[in-house]
């Protein structure tokens, strides 16, 4: 199979030579809003946010209609041979992905009925205990039913590197049996190796896409496997944090980390693979994957993937093509979850910037792991090691790697690195603990700290210490599970402490070479983790706001990131396939970070809020998400975010809406947030039509709807937050909320502002009884002229113990 497919990829070459992939839109509406008007075909679109029934006969026609328009265009304007479609894109978007020559894209571009041809881009990944820290065993699961119902007939879709479906995660037989979904009609591929299905009722959809990565002629089959497998790992993570099921032990190297759950653990899984290991994956396998998970009805959309860099027509962010598909997606009625980026900490890095995405920032929660070495001249050094200890009231001489070749001809192969044990001897070694140096190998990912213990292991060390001699700012250091006794010096002037007692310790003849080894020390127990009250903190990869409208980095008046949520050492299923960590090559689990581990936790929060209202939209769970966030710590403190000082090393300073958005999820009070604020395709729209600079003949290309619905302007769309970018004078903004609430409940309005700022809302309070609606307003002035931003936020407080928070930022420019 991997031969013919090599075969199958040479002869494209050959065939297109210069050819690239393009992603190209056509006049006509797609099924989500085609309202009809031609003969024998009826209309699509459902006249409000309603999911459309995409079996039946009046959208399988209209699906096939598209598809032979498409043919018919590349069939007119080219030769057969000459190009590839690879995709029909004919639910969120009208048009198709084709594998071409740049002129037949020129020429296609001048074609009548053609919008647009984007050349295709690629994308990338954003790459337990949570559970417990996020309170949702006894807080939250046990209002769904329990454990055992958490997430009971929700499906979550992944766009991601696949699965591996043998793990226990992923285990139907562990829970109750699961039933049929007669809503989902996602398809199951085989393994083309054992032909058995990769669905097993916990996942209940599983396709790849990779049409685009094959004809770019980076898709190898014997690396990134044609089927939904996961060769990386990272797909695998994130599925297990969303819905992995409750209680799998977290075993490695003889040791019980504890055990793992997803958020919502009885919710199914659906994998749309489109991104592969080494090159990550191209928008067009993306697209499609988005078009047909909708169409098969996931509830939630998990993208821990974002683009690599803009497209370099689009001026707009909210209109690159990625977060239009979103956007009708979104108007199909599912909820999306984006991983916010890992730029941090620097401003305006985000890569995920639209309304109607839910971007999420990363965490760091309240379990770190710190080990240490006492050396012997009673100095103790703090490092990072997941490793038993050394035995009690011993100590074992140190040998260092460089002192022990075998050959001294080794030393082009970098020995100090420990990554081959060949290359030192094993008898002096043996019962020591080895002195290793952490490279740029290490960073590179050449390199890796379980191959450390691996070659200290079979050399029959008794441990082993990695010392960092040089690291550029801002280096991030994780802890690594070992089998055996290890631990990373961290700290440069730590490490040369220890460098200087091994040097001052270990006489030498004239020549250079080692007389004895007389330095010594012992390792740590480093495999308890420490709970710290100062969580969740904002971790410093975490991408920060203000957010972008257009590509020449204009502040837009929407917040973002939107939410906090934990993804720092996640502990999470992994294929023993994937490669994407070399530290967990081979193994079951790993314990990975980025804003990639926190957008699962949103989806997987997220289901549990559709599944207790299974009918509210996706704007009104993100509002609930939002509204009942909080910015305080575990101790009850400001949220501190991780940050850079002057020289670059790592510090902690009060974090701000663009660190966190609106704050940490609290998902027991999303469950019943008391008030929401909902909106809708109509909503999103008029934000669009009313942003300075987008051009309406874009919006119209992209929505297939003319700009006649005005919110005045776009700080006016009813999200749970509220942000003013260029304020010059006052402005009043107006937002309605909805009881969601059982009973009628009255709220007292206040708000709070930094002082260069005056916020009035009005009216002081109001009375809502179950299901309506009313609409206040805020009001902001600038006292003064500061250059930066002010923020703040309104409260409401119900009678009923509701509370709803709702985040402010603005910039003011006089009066």
């Amino acid at each position: 199979m991997a031969l013919a497919l090599r075969i199958l990829l040479l002869s494209t070459l050959l065939v297109f030579g210069n050819a690239e992939v393009y992603i190209v839109t056509i006049e006509g509406e797609p099924v989500i809003s085609y309202t009809g008007g031609i003969e024998g075909l009826e209309a699509t679109a459902m006249e409000s946010d309603e999911k459309i029934d995409y079996t039946s006969e009046m959208v399988t026609s209209y699906t096939q209609h598209l598809e032979k328009k498409h043919d018919m265009l590349l069939g007119m304007l080219f030769e057969r041979g000459t190009y590839e479609k690879l995709y029909s894109y004919r639910h969120l978007i009208n048009g198709f992905a084709v594998h071409l020559s740049p002129e037949k894209a020129e020429t296609l571009r001048r074609s009548p009925g053609v919008k647009s041809v984007e050349r295709d881009w690629k994308v990338r990944k954003l790459t337990t205990h949570t559970p417990q820290f996020l309170g949702l065993p006894f807080g939250v699961w046990p209002t769904g039913g329990g454990h055992d119902k958490a997430g009971e007939d929700i499906v979550i879709g992944f766009i991601d590197s696949g699965i591996y479906p043998h793990h226990p995660s992923f285990a139907s037989h562990i829970a109750e049996p699961y039933g049929p979904l007669p809503k989902y009609r996602g398809k199951c591929e085989e393994d083309p190796d054992t032909k058995r299905s990769f669905c097993n009722g916990k996942i209940i959809g599983a396709q790849h896409f990779a049409k685009a990565a094959i004809a770019a002629g980076l898709f190898d089959p014997a690396v990134n496997y044609a089927s939904p497998m996961d060769g990386d790992g990272h797909g695998s993570h994130t599925a297990a944090i969303a819905a992995g099921n409750n209680g799998i032990p977290v075993r490695m190297h003889d040791h019980e980390f504890g055990k793992a759950s997803g958020m919502a653990p009885r919710a199914r899984i659906a994998v749309y693979k489109a991104i592969y290991r080494f090159f990550g994956g191209f928008v067009a396998d993306v697209v499609a994957a988005i078009d047909q998970a909708v169409h098969d009805g996931v509830d939630i959309l998990n993208l821990s993937v974002g683009p690599n860099s803009p497209p370099a027509t689009m001026r707009t962010t909210f209109l690159n093509p990625f977060d239009a598909i979103l956007l009708a997606a979104v108007k199909a009625g599912v909820f999306v979850a984006q991983a916010a980026g890992n730029g941090g900490p620097f401003p305006k890095s985000l890569i995920s910037y639209s309304p109607w995405i839910t971007s999420v920032a990363a965490a760091i929660d309240d379990r770190r792991y710190k080990n240490h070495l006492i050396m012997g001249n009673g100095k103790i050094l703090a490092g990072l090691g997941l490793s038993p200890s050394t035995l009690p009231n011993q100590t074992y001489t140190l040998v260092a790697a460089n002192d022990v070749l075998l050959d001294s001809s080794a030393s082009r192969f970098n020995p100090t690195d420990c990554q081959r044990p060949e290359l030192l001897n094993k008898n002096l070694v043996k019962g020591k603990i080895l002195l290793c140096g952490y490279s740029f190998n290490f960073v590179s990912g050449t390199a890796s700290i379980k191959k450390v213990s691996q070659t200290a292991k079979s050399l029959g060390a008794a441990g082993f210490v990695l010392a960092v001699e040089n690291v550029s700012p801002g280096t991030k250091f994780d802890p690594v599970p070992v089998g055996l006794p290890g631990i990373l010096i961290s700290d440069v002037t730590k490490s040369m402490d220890l460098i200087d007692y091994y040097n001052v310790s270990t006489p030498r003849d004239w020549t250079g070479r080692v007389k004895s080894f007389k330095a010594s020390g012992s390792i740590g127990d480093g495999l308890m983790p420490i709970l710290y009250k100062s969580a969740p903190q904002v971790a410093l990869f975490s991408a920060r706001g203000p957010n972008i409208k257009d590509y020449s980095f204009r502040d837009a008046d929407l917040l973002k990131p939107d939410i906090l949520a934990p993804g720092s050492l996640i502990w999470a299923a992994w294929s023993p396939n994937g490669t994407d960590e070399p530290n967990y090559i081979g193994e079951g689990f790993a314990m990975v970070s980025g804003t990639s581990m926190a957008a699962p936790h949103i989806s997987g929060i997220a289901a549990l809020v559709k599944q207790k209202h299974p009918h509210w939209s996706p704007a009104a769970i993100k509002s609930a998400l939002m509204t009942t966030s909080t910015k305080l710590d575990r101790g009850g403190r400001p949220i501190l975010a991780q940050q850079y000082s002057e020289t670059e090393a790592l510090k902690l300073g009060i974090a701000t809406p663009f660190d966190y958005g609106s704050g940490h999820v609290n998902p027991r009070a999303a469950l019943d947030p008391g008030l929401i604020l909902d909106a809708g395709y109509q909503d999103y729209l008029g934000f669009l039509c009313t942003t300075p600079g987008i051009d309406v003949h874009e919006i119209r290309n992209l929505t297939n709807t003319p700009c006649n619905y005005t919110i005045g302007r776009p700080s006016n769309l009813n999200t749970p937050s509220i942000t003013i970018s260029h304020l010059v004078g006052t402005q009043t903004v107006t937002r309605t909320v909805t009881n969601v609430g059982e009973e009628e409940e009255t709220y007292v309005i206040t708000s709070q502002m930094d002082p260069a700022m005056a916020l009035e809302t009005s009216p002081p309070a109001m009375t809502l009884r179950p299901g309506a609606s009313r609409k206040f307003t805020a009001t902001l002035t600038p006292r003064s002229i500061t250059g930066a931003y002010s923020f703040g936020e309104i409260l409401m407080k119900g009678s009923r113990g509701h509370k709803v928070r709702i985040t402010v930022v603005a910039m003011g420019y006089g009066r």
